[in-house]
Formats: structure tokens, C-alpha cells, sequence
């Protein structure tokens, strides 16, 4: 009888250890399905956070080229009103000014 138990026990063991081995390997695969799903998703997340910071960039891009050229075009406009403003208050204070320089240059003071 003790070697019938024996050779049970030993079994029993064999059985137990076959049994651990399929958690085991079960739990592996499991462990590397999810890390392939994790580095999917990171790979996801990376993808999705460079496209939007591309489009920000190249919006960003259009923005300051479309205002480069709207600024030069607004001053080259305020630089033209300011000479044609000045032009015409020069025209306009030309004679009081050719008066007061003919007063100060024939009055002879003593």
C-alpha cells in the first residue's frame, strides 16, 4: 500500500505541477497580450498627440505668414497717409513760415 500511496502522491504532484505550468504560461501570454495592446496604444496616443501638434504648428505658420504680409501692407499704407499728411500741412504752413523767416531775417535789433 505505501508504494500505491507513494506513486499517488507523486501524481498528484505531477498533476499539480502540470497544472501550474498551464497558469503560468496562461498568465505570460495574457501579460503579453496587454503589453502588445499597451504599446498599440501608446503608439495611438503618439500618433494622434504629433498630428495635432503639426496641425497647431502649420496653423501657427499660416497665421504669422498671413500677418507678415498683412503688416507690411497696413504700414506701407499708414506710411503713405503720414507723407501725404505731411506733404499737405508743409503746403499749407509754407507761406506763414517764408513770413516769419523774412521778419527775423530783415528786423535788426540794436
Amino acid at each position: 500500500m505505501s508504494g500505491s500511496s507513494s506513486q499517488n502522491g507523486i501524481q498528484l504532484l505531477l498533476a499539480a505541477e502540470q497544472e501550474a505550468q498551464h497558469i503560468v504560461n496562461a498568465a505570460r501570454t495574457a501579460k503579453q497580450a496587454r503589453l502588445k495592446q499597451a504599446k498599440e496604444e501608446a503608439e495611438k496616443e503618439i500618433a494622434d498627440f504629433r498630428a495635432q501638434m503639426e496641425a497647431e504648428f502649420q496653423r501657427k505658420v499660416a497665421e504669422s505668414s498671413g500677418d507678415s504680409g498683412a503688416n507690411v501692407k497696413r504700414l506701407e499704407i499708414e506710411t503713405e497717409e503720414k507723407i501725404q499728411h505731411l506733404k499737405t500741412e508743409s503746403t499749407r504752413i509754407s507761406p506763414e513760415v517764408v513770413a516769419m523767416l523774412l521778419r527775423h531775417v530783415t528786423t535788426v535789433k540794436n
